[in-house]
């Protein structure tokens, strides 16, 4: 497979099948692992009745506080002793939504104490994440 002569002269064509083979092999990869790499931290949220759901668009920033009581501010950690200063950063002075979702173990105190933060930080507008609740059989039967 090599240059082949043709009245004399080399031809200069490139065969491209094989560079799209490989960059549609690469594309397949990277949108399976995409999602992958984007998949959040891991929060067993509390479950309630009526739930509605999160905005699409980017203009929010979600507060997680994990079961072993670290703070995340979307996917960074963050410093319970920082997390004014953090938030008037970050969410506050970019006009963002706050969203906090807490791991249903997480004592009650805790989730009180980041919620005063978030106040003293004059972030007005808090949601709170959850789940919503799975029916149980007893439900069903009203």
């Amino acid at each position: 497979m090599g240059a082949q002569i043709k009245n004399g002269s080399f031809v200069s064509e490139i065969n491209v099948t094989p560079f799209v083979d490989v960059m549609l092999v690469l594309l397949i990869i990277f949108m399976v692992t995409t999602p992958m790499m984007s998949e959040g931290l891991d929060v067993d949220l509390p479950q309630t009745k009526t739930v509605e759901s999160l905005p699409t668009e980017a203009d929010h920033i979600v507060l997680t506080v994990r079961r072993d009581g670290e703070i995340y501010l979307d996917e960074y950690k963050a410093e319970l002793e920082g997390l004014e200063e953090l938030l008037i950063t970050n969410v506050k002075s970019l006009n963002k939504g706050l969203f906090l979702q807490a791991d249903k173990e997480v004592p009650y105190g805790i989730v009180v104490d980041v919620m005063g933060r978030i106040k003293a930080a004059g972030i007005e507008k808090l949601g709170v994440i959850a789940k919503r609740q799975e029916p149980t059989p007893e439900s069903r039967k009203k």
